[in-house]
């Protein structure tokens, strides 16, 4: 059975795409098994290093102090006499509040919030990394 190479066979115009969409179907998954699902929040502070830590599962409001002594409910910037009311005003049902104060916070900002939290009720939680583990 001898092998035609005669010109008259005309080359293959389509192409398919079934490989391709293999490829890139690899590619998503592996770049959603290798991005990390940390949620970053939008206020950078140092927070305290600790040997453990219990990951918080219910609702809650996020305080966050700065360094400078700024404060921040839900992302925005707060005056210490307003603490209180801005706590007040976004809270629906949430008995927690996550303090996420830098590491060069004063215990007197931390009080502040503390004495805002009892004022409505909800316990503090402060919200720390593991040792070891980087920003």
């Amino acid at each position: 059975m001898p092998l035609d190479f005669s010109p008259s066979r005309e080359p293959m115009t389509t192409f398919s795409l079934a490989g391709m969409t293999d490829v890139v179907l690899l590619l998503l998954i592996f770049f959603l098994l290798t991005s990390s699902f940390i949620p970053q929040m939008g206020i950078q502070v140092n927070l305290p290093q600790v040997d453990s830590s219990s990951p918080v599962s219910e609702q809650s409001i996020t305080v966050s102090l700065s360094k400078d002594g700024t404060y921040y409910v839900a992302g925005s910037p707060v005056p210490k006499a307003r603490l209180v009311s801005e706590l007040r005003s976004i809270r629906t049902d949430q008995s927690f509040l996550i303090l996420r104060a830098d590491q060069q916070a004063s215990i007197g900002q931390f009080a502040s919030v503390a004495s805002a939290a009892q004022a409505l009720d909800m316990r503090v939680l402060v919200a720390t990394e593991r040792t070891g583990r980087q920003q």
